[in-house]
């Protein structure tokens, strides 16, 4: 079997070595005699698998001790309704920066539960070419909460600073937690669903400040509240117990393959610019976000000639290049360049794209 290079955008790759020791486990994990699927979720055997899990995530971000980290179900669209219900109980408005479909989406479900204020838009003043500046974020006075999408997985736009805010910052971070090192004290609470960069679907990861474990609403339902599932450590119900066991594996090789969050960093920019680099070398090629704002993870480009789309992906499924197709949203073309696409699979769809350029330009 010849595995081929994976650019989607979620359910995204998982590391090579990852997914090898995963088969080696399946039906037997450490000589238990029977698969990670097939254990309690209260046994001492998984147990230590997501202690482990937590305790090495802690290590990678420098997670602070007042900080509880929760893995939770239903993907990072729950916690659009999950952070209003949490964060919604001491009154005040919910406040959002919209930078692309997510953020927007962010907003239409916050808005079902407590006032909502639009403190920033890239609609608004780019048409979701670049983020919103520092100075043009405006806070309301009753402001709960401040919330962004630090990396736009359709649009490609990514902050290219951290928002500052008197309220506590509330970010969507699905598609590149754990690409860079990040200072967790910033933040009130973090949220992201595992399928990009963490593991596979079905998990999602969030990290929340102790003091806002008080702050939710009354009717929020048990298995909405991020106190109960703190409590009880991820454990109120049978959490996704395979998913969560990859994640641990995924933190580890992040930690003892790659050498950590600054390397990983490094591996990433050198991905990210060299793609970037060949897009703007070309004519036949073209990105329309702002140089400070491009996603080193989701990079969208298009053809000049929108009619070889078709014929581009063909070709590339061929080169064994797969999902580079852009959200149907936008259309257009998108490589997903996460933590786990090797830099080879880069350097091959460069090649693919200069050889198409020549042949069709």
């Amino acid at each position: 079997m010849s595995r081929k290079f994976n650019f989607c955008a979620g359910p995204a790759a998982l590391p090579e070595a990852v997914l090898k020791q995963a088969r080696d486990e399946m039906l037997d994990w450490q000589g238990k005699g029977l698969s990670v699927m097939e254990m309690s979720h209260r046994s001492d055997e998984f147990v230590s698998i997501a202690n482990k899990a937590e305790a090495d995530l802690r290590d990678l971000l420098k997670i602070p001790a007042n900080y509880k980290v929760l893995f939770m179900q239903g993907g990072a669209s729950s916690q659009f309704a999950m952070v209003p219900l949490n964060l919604g109980g001491k009154g005040g408005t919910a406040n959002y920066i919209n930078t692309g479909i997510w953020g927007k989406k962010a907003i239409q479900e916050a808005e079902r539960y407590m006032p909502v204020h639009l403190a920033g838009s890239s609609a608004e003043v780019n048409g979701l070419s670049r983020v919103p500046r520092q100075f043009e974020i405006q806070t309301s006075t009753d402001a709960a909460y401040l919330h962004y999408t630090s990396n736009e997985t359709i649009g490609g736009l990514e902050f290219d600073y951290l928002p500052t805010s008197d309220v506590p910052l509330v970010c969507d971070m699905s598609s590149d937690i754990l690409s860079v090192p990040t200072d967790i004290n910033q933040f009130g609470l973090i949220y992201a669903g595992a399928q990009k960069n963490i593991g596979p679907a079905g998990l999602t990861l969030v990290i929340v400040r102790d003091d806002l474990l008080d702050q939710a609403k009354a009717e929020i339902p048990t298995m909405f509240s991020y106190k109960v599932c703190a409590e009880n450590a991820s454990m109120y119900n049978t959490p996704p117990t395979f998913a969560l066991y990859l994640s641990g594996l995924v933190f580890d090789w992040l930690k003892n393959d790659v050498g950590g969050l600054e390397k990983m960093a490094d591996i990433n920019q050198r991905k990210a610019a060299k793609l970037y680099a060949a897009i703007d070398a070309n004519d036949f090629y073209s990105n329309p976000v702002a140089l400070e704002n491009r996603s080193i993870m989701n990079v969208p480009f298009r053809l000049a000639d929108a009619s070889l789309d078709k014929l581009f992906l063909a070709k590339a499924d061929d080169a064994g290049l797969l999902n580079l197709a852009g959200h149907r949203s936008v259309g257009g073309m998108r490589a997903s360049i996460y933590n786990a696409v090797p830099e080879a699979a880069v350097d091959a769809l460069i090649e693919f794209m200069n050889d198409f350029a020549k042949t069709r330009g």
